[in-house]
């Protein structure tokens, strides 16, 4: 299986007066969180709040700086979300995907709305 990615829109919804970015970032549903780049981080104007430990690929655990808030849209879904600073490519983990209620379609290697529940997000709480 190839990787997926998504285009998605990141924007501070603190600061309105920073301009939102749209980036190409990796759908990775094994992954916890948002994670941007230095430079993206930079552009959205987040400050950070606390480090937290990623556990990283290679089985190594690192504490990486923790920024937010931070909208991320798709399509016509919407969530706000921290997100961790660190590597060269953005990537889109299971919890801003649970939120917006995004599901993976693997055979066409694209990240979409829940067709259940194409107009609105739907999630459990129970």
């Amino acid at each position: 299986m190839g990787l997926v990615y998504a285009n998605i829109r990141l924007s501070n919804p603190v600061k309105s007066e920073q301009s939102p970015v749209e980036v190409k970032s990796l759908v990775d549903s094994g992954s916890t969180f948002l994670c941007i780049t230095q430079h993206v981080a930079n552009q959205l104007g987040v400050n950070e709040l606390y480090q937290k430990e990623a556990l990283l690929a290679d089985g190594t655990s690192k504490l990486m700086p923790y920024v937010g808030p931070i909208k991320v849209e798709f399509e016509n879904r919407v969530c706000f979300v921290g997100a961790m600073v660190l590597g060269d490519e953005c990537l889109l983990g299971a919890i801003p995907m649970e939120d917006m209620d995004l599901v993976v379609i693997p055979r066409l290697f694209k990240l979409s709305v829940n067709p259940e529940s194409p107009n609105i997000a739907r999630g459990k709480v129970k």
